[in-house]
């Protein structure tokens, strides 16, 4: 694949004289995000967000090398206490309700192309670059649309993006797939961090259980199946659960979370293909169009958890709230996750949080 520039068709190296501030986390995408736009003959500033991420220092020393390598100049940003208020926070008020958050998708909103964008314009750059897998295009209107690789596709957590914020922005990877940038960033000797970062940055070796025990509290409490209304066992904490996972019980199951009685400290759990498990039509709230607006056809296509498939479904604005209608029922419908909605053409064109979903089964 010929590597382009993010600004157009032109070949890379074709000097374009823009000042782009490209965020780096000191993996490989962000790391040969910055190197292509400098190789394009850009004035590329690297900034680096101390977030109080687990892997810091390590990340921290990456980018140093990285941005010592490419020749550009790096600027270190403290914010923990936007990261802990905005994002961490909201993270644990989202669990201890009993709904299971996004909290990339609020880092992106909130972080990345809130705070970080504001200080790309405060900084007078003109642009910000990331190394996000997504395809943007620049029209009359600007348009996102799922990445060349969809398996590395992260339209997904980028839904709440608007037409000022794309004038601005620039996803040098979305053509690619991760094995080429990989290759890439090697044929430039590129000092990257060889370990993936994980899903969630402030959650030491991904235990969420131990990172939610220390700082909800919750009691235990009857695992209830909801055919029988009888008790088949007893749950660590209801906001521990997400909706969907199994829940190993003595020997008995399948059984998987279907909801959550906050009142009376129950979980709800049903057998595997439970026709009760699955949803025909779900609420949401804060939704947000890329085009500023509506699409003229209410037929579209819907993600409701990164990486599930695309399904199909109309959307309708009913007092005041929109509503996903799905052609098929679908499975285990999770509040607080985002709903995120697509073209037939893999066009992203906005999503919403889904709306709190709390059963009072009696």
């Amino acid at each position: 694949m010929k590597e382009l520039s993010p600004f157009g068709r032109s070949p890379v190296g074709r000097k374009k004289d823009k000042r782009v501030l490209v965020a780096m986390s000191g993996g490989v995408d962000s790391s040969l995000t910055a190197s292509l736009l400098k190789e394009q003959g850009h004035n590329v500033c690297g900034v680096f967000l101390n977030l109080g991420q687990i892997n810091y220092k390590q990340a921290l020393e990456a980018v140093k090398r990285v941005a010592k390598k490419i020749g550009i100049p790096l600027k270190i940003i403290d914010l923990k206490k936007q990261f802990r208020k905005g994002v961490i926070d909201y993270f644990l008020k989202t669990y201890s309700r009993g709904n299971t958050p996004n909290p990339c998708v609020i880092c992106n909103k909130k972080i990345k192309f809130g705070l970080l964008f504001k200080l790309m314009e405060k900084w007078k750059f003109d642009y910000l670059a990331t190394g996000h897998y997504v395809r943007l295009l620049k029209n009359k209107k600007r348009k996102l649309k799922i990445a060349a690789d969809r398996t590395k596709d992260q339209s997904y957590f980028l839904y709440n993006l608007n037409q000022k914020q794309l004038a601005k922005l620039l996803f040098p990877l979305g053509n690619y797939t991760k094995e080429k940038v990989k290759k890439m960033a090697d044929q430039r000797h590129l000092p990257y961090l060889k370990k993936e970062s994980q899903e969630i940055c402030f959650v030491k070796d991904a235990d969420l259980y131990g990172f939610l025990k220390t700082r909800i509290h919750t009691d235990k409490g009857p695992i209830i199946d909801f055919k029988t209304g009888k008790k088949i066992g007893e749950h660590q904490g209801v906001p521990f659960y997400t909706i969907g996972q199994r829940v190993p019980i003595g020997g008995t199951g399948p059984y998987y979370v279907f909801s959550k009685n906050l009142k009376k400290n129950q979980l709800i759990v049903v057998g595997k293909g439970d026709k009760n498990s699955f949803f025909k039509e779900i609420t949401l709230k804060n939704v947000n169009w890329i085009s500023g607006e509506p699409p003229k056809s209410a037929r579209i296509l819907v993600r409701i958890r990164y990486r599930q498939p695309l399904v199909p479904a109309k959307i309708m604005l009913h007092a005041s709230k929109f509503k996903l209608h799905f052609d098929q029922p679908i499975k285990f419908v999770a509040p607080g996750q985002s709903a995120v909605f697509y073209s037939k053409k893999d066009e992203l064109l906005g999503g919403g949080v889904i709306s709190d979903f709390i059963s009072d089964f009696s």
